[in-house]
């Protein structure tokens, strides 16, 4: 996968931040936002073409989880150079999953899940993200797509710094059985992410070039 420019600097960071133990005076949120900046900058580093043809080859394989006609399966918008699940979406929706997209909900709480189908029209959220309008139903997935800035091979993942996944998944899975399918580029795969009690895991990562599951681990 395509490195790009100054990659034997984003490959200096992972490896220092991977081999700093926890108890040194580096903050765990400081040893994120490293392994997030270094990982996103060689996400960012992808061309286009490239990461168009990642998500279409997570689309076009067979999905890891059974989705049962009304099953109801998250999804979220794509921003900037993340991979695109919109085609996996599509897929979903014409097996017939039901559909739903994020709403942020405010700094520190769950995600609202809202109710989607390809072609309704948008809110404008947080940042320009664009969300169902706020007279979508809240709907409670069975199967969360995930995005993330980095993972490791143990279901750990970064985000983008608010826990907003983290909490949003923790609380489905105390309300019923969810699976949480992160989808990223394989380049996004760390070797180990400094993970605390109050990240959740996932239950499997789906990349360009194969899909890992943890459910047995």
């Amino acid at each position: 996968m395509c490195d790009g420019p100054g990659s034997a600097v984003h490959r200096s960071a992972l490896h220092r931040v991977r081999d700093t133990p926890l108890e040194s005076t580096t903050s765990l949120s400081d040893q994120k936002a490293e392994l997030r900046n270094a990982t996103l900058a060689k996400r960012d580093a992808m061309p286009a073409e490239i990461r168009q043809r990642g998500a279409e080859a997570v689309a076009a394989r067979p999905f890891p989880v059974a989705v049962a006609p009304g099953s109801i399966v998250s999804g979220f918008m794509p921003l900037k150079s993340e991979i695109n699940p919109l085609p996996l979406m599509r897929k979903l929706a014409d097996a017939g999953a039901t559909l739903a997209l994020p709403a942020i909900a405010g700094r520190g709480k769950p995600l609202i899940m809202r109710a989607y189908a390809f072609g309704d029209d948008f809110a404008r959220g947080q940042w320009g993200i664009r969300e169902p309008k706020p007279e979508q139903p809240e709907v409670f997935p069975d199967v969360l797509i995930v995005p993330l800035a980095c993972f490791d091979r143990a279901g750990h993942r970064i985000g983008y710094g608010a826990a907003y996944y983290d909490m949003t998944i923790h609380r489905l899975r105390k309300m019923k059985k969810v699976i949480a399918v992160g989808i990223a580029f394989a380049a996004q795969e760390i070797a180990k992410v400094p993970a605390t009690d109050r990240d959740e895991r996932l239950d499997l990562v789906l990349t360009e070039r194969e899909i890992i599951d943890f459910r047995g681990s």
